[in-house]
């Protein structure tokens, strides 16, 4: 373990502040340790084995029993999140005012409790015994001291690896998305599963499902693309993944949440400009796989509305569609302010009361917020006793919750993670392997004329410019693992080449002064920005070549970030055109979290590689690429426009929506699923083998893939389908699936696919989601642009 018990000081300063706020648990402890019985735990101290103690009577029956014993307040208290590490939940331990606080009647989950952030920081959470032994003194006080003992759900974030301090850090879910890796999505999801297992959080707030349709969208990052089948396939996996190790995962943001007007989201947060059947096609089909097929028990509701009704009041989204139409049987829990913003942005609620009463009717069943859980649990009390909410409503409500609590085990083993266990498994060599695995896979080569790389390792002299080159605390994410030890693109190849001269300069940061405005007009550089620049040219000069890293950073894409132009920040395309000026030999390298219109370095720098932010093992994936040993097979999950005045424009299009013009910019800079190779691929062998179906049926095909260059590599081999003749317009190309094969020299393997009737449907002009009989065209390549094969089938 490189870093885990390095400073031995901290340790011990670390471990006697756990140990000192441990001794304050006998203030409010009182004994209740006879409620420990063999095989069952007695929440309610009455000495009897009621049935909802009863670990081997059925779930509803265990629910039934506990609600019949619920008073209002604990069961409002079931609809309210608290909080944790210092920010709502103040204290580090339970103490004996807890008595006097609105959870003595319990809480349906604490989040982020002891996980790195927060007032709190490290001390709660690092080593991980303190992490694991202060969620489970807190869970013994919820059963112990509270009247029925219902566990808390412990919930913490999860999009890129465990939001815990030092776990292991995975590229953000663009990066993820562009590896079309379904298995390694599966094992990022079982690394988090692990870790937070070992550490004892047992709901995960993952993955998110919003599609990244406007790539001026802050959480662009967070996407894994903008493809709804893309999206969907790879959120099933994680979904899974987690689920399977006895988590629940919460998928977010349901729903219509990622269409912010004009590229804005912060303050808009409103109005998404989406057509009923553009948002059950594009927007809800992502969460209609999490739910349907891979049973997803947690979702997140958004605070946008969708067509002037909030999304978190809509009965419509929450029980219709969600429940009654997907079989959802888990609990839905608000985005934070998604139930304020009723009455505080929206304005369909007159106050709190009002809202508590639309959301809980809708179908919310835990309200969460950066704000004291009371502020949401008396105006419900208030609202239940006005009628506004019927108590079979409540209830309904209520044993949503519980229903999940059972299902993962609380109520039979409510003491989760292991203090000896998390050490060995948080962080492990066998995690930081996946997420070195993850880096490499997400690299995606967009451009590499005359084949400039991989570069020599034989160079002597190389410059390492750019903000992001030697950029840590920028590129950590506060949903991701704090604290997380990033190798930098300048430590991985100084390493890489230790007999060579690697020279280091900034050159820019991210943004300048000015920014954003100086994004409308040239402002001329400071002194200080001319030094920083002058030295990085004086260096480029003497060099052999010139490897620029540049792109964003958690300044310029993150949640409530969104921008009015893609092109580079800042003073950075300043940067990389004087420095091409010198003469020698250019590589850029962005490491980036959305698209960005490169147009000038499309003309001119002849290689380009987009990294994605790769996580903690940056460095080193990049130097791995750079240098020639591992070839870079990642493709684009989203399109790269060439200017902002096309938005929007996104895969999938409809006819016409990617027409060429006589007075405006046209196409992509670079398509849907593209990305080179240090290898050539070959296709051939279509085979349909079943070119006739009835509208149930299903269709099997395969197809050859050879690598007929001189280096291994990987291929994402990408089906596309487009129904000819249809009753409403559709799309030019729908992606409908697609599979990363690795190759060896010369080596071909078949990859086979299997079209299912969802697949082949669509919504018609009389709403309904139906097969419709004709023919469908098959098209099979290396991009959405890019096909190598084609054929037929047909629809009786």
């Amino acid at each position: 373990m490189f870093w885990k018990w390095e400073n031995s000081s901290v340790m011990k300063r670390s471990i006697a502040l756990y140990l000192a706020l441990s001794l304050s648990v006998g203030v409010y402890a009182g004994n209740n340790s006879g409620i420990y019985k063999k095989g069952w735990i007695d929440f309610n101290k009455n000495g009897v084995k009621d049935v909802y103690e009863d670990p081997s009577a059925p779930i509803e029956a265990r629910i039934k029993d506990l609600l019949a014993q619920m008073s209002l307040e604990e069961k409002t208290c079931q609809m309210a999140t608290l909080y944790g590490s210092g920010r709502v939940l103040k204290d580090a331990l339970p103490t004996d005012k807890w008595k006097s606080e609105i959870w003595k009647d319990g809480i349906a989950n604490i989040d982020e409790q002891a996980n790195g952030l927060g007032s709190f920081g490290s001390s709660l959470s690092f080593p991980y015994v303190n992490s694991v032994e202060n969620r489970r003194t807190i869970q013994r006080w919820f059963v112990e001291q509270t009247r029925l003992g219902i566990p808390v759900d412990f919930t913490n974030e999860g999009i890129r690896g465990l939001c815990h301090d030092r776990a292991t850090m995975f590229p953000a879910q663009c990066g993820q998305g562009s590896t079309w890796d379904k298995n390694l999505i599966r094992e990022i999801a079982h690394v988090t599963a692990d870790e937070a297992n070992a550490l004892g959080y047992t709901n995960i707030y993952s993955p998110i499902l919003d599609i990244a349709q406007d790539p001026r969208w802050g959480r662009v990052v967070e996407s894994y693309g903008e493809d709804p089948f893309l999206a969907g396939e790879l959120g099933k996996q994680m979904i899974s993944g987690l689920q399977e190790k006895g988590l629940v995962a919460t998928p977010k943001h349901f729903a219509v949440y990622c269409i912010p007007v004009g590229g804005r989201d912060e303050g808009t947060r409103t109005d998404p400009h989406v057509a009923p059947r553009e948002m059950r096609t594009l927007y809800l089909e992502p969460f209609r796989k999490a739910f349907c097929e891979a049973g997803a028990l947690g979702v997140m509701s958004s605070y946008n509305d969708y067509d002037g009704e909030p999304i978190t009041g809509s009965y419509h989204f929450l029980t219709e569609i969600l429940r009654q139409e997907w079989g959802f049987k888990g609990y839905v829990v608000s985005d934070s302010e998604a139930v304020e913003f009723l009455y505080s942005k929206h304005k369909v609620a007159a106050d709190a009361v009002d809202g508590a009463a639309q959301v809980v009717n809708a179908g919310l069943d835990v309200r969460t917020n950066f704000s004291l859980p009371e502020n949401f649990i008396l105006p419900l009390r208030q609202a239940i006793t006005e009628g506004k909410i019927a108590m079979n409503t409540v209830d309904s409500r209520v044993a949503d919750v519980l229903r999940v609590k059972f299902l993962m085990g609380l109520f039979d083993t409510p003491y989760k993670g292991n203090a000896k266990q998390s050490e060995e498994v948080v962080h492990s060599k066998e995690h930081q392997s996946v997420s070195m695995k993850a880096a490499l896979e997400s690299i995606v080569l967009l451009k590499n004329e005359n084949n400039i790389l991989p570069l020599s390792k034989n160079l002597k002299k190389v410059a390492v410019i750019g903000p992001n080159a030697d950029e840590v605390k920028d590129l950590i994410c506060r949903y991701g693992p704090a604290n997380a030890p990033i190798k930098t693109v300048y430590q991985g190849i100084k390493e890489y080449l230790p007999d060579a001269e690697v020279r280091y300069a900034k050159g820019a940061d991210i943004i300048d002064k000015h920014f954003p405005e100086s994004e409308l007009y040239d402002v001329p550089l400071d002194k200080e920005e001319q030094a920083m620049m002058d030295e990085a040219v004086a260096l480029a000069k003497e060099s052999e070549v010139a490897i620029m890293v540049l792109g964003g950073s958690e300044k310029t894409v993150r949640e409530e970030y969104s921008r009015s132009s893609l092109n580079l920040c800042g003073r950075q395309e300043k940067l990389l055109q004087a420095v091409y000026a010198t003469g020698k030999p250019v590589i850029l390298l962005l490491v980036d979290g959305r698209a960005a219109t490169i147009n000038w370095a499309e003309r001119y720098i002849p290689g380009i590689v987009h990294a994605w932010f790769p996580g903690e093992f940056l460095g080193n994936a990049v130097a791995k690429v750079l240098f020639g040993d591992y070839n870079p097979g990642g493709k684009l999950a989203v399109t790269f426009p060439r200017s902002v005045g096309q938005i929007p424009f996104a895969f999938p299009f409809k006819p016409g929506s990617d027409s060429k013009g006589f007075v405006r910019v046209s196409g992509a800079l670079y398509p849907f699923g593209y990305g080179l190779s240090y290898t050539t691929f070959a296709y051939s062998g279509l085979e349909i083998k079943n070119p006739a179906i009835g509208v149930q049926g299903t269709v099997d095909l395969s197809c050859k893939v050879k690598n007929t260059g001189k280096v291994a590599g990987d291929e994402v081999v990408q089906l596309y389908l487009h129904d000819e003749v249809s009753s409403v317009t559709t799309y030019v190309k729908v992606l409908r699936g697609f599979e990363r094969v690795h190759l060896e020299p010369g080596e071909e393997k078949v990859v086979n696919f299997v079209l299912i009737p969802q697949e082949l449907a669509l919504w018609n002009k009389d709403n309904h989601f139906v097969v419709e009989p004709g023919l469908f065209d098959i098209m099979i390549g290396s991009s959405s642009e890019d096909i190598r094969l084609e054929g037929k089938f047909e629809v009786n």
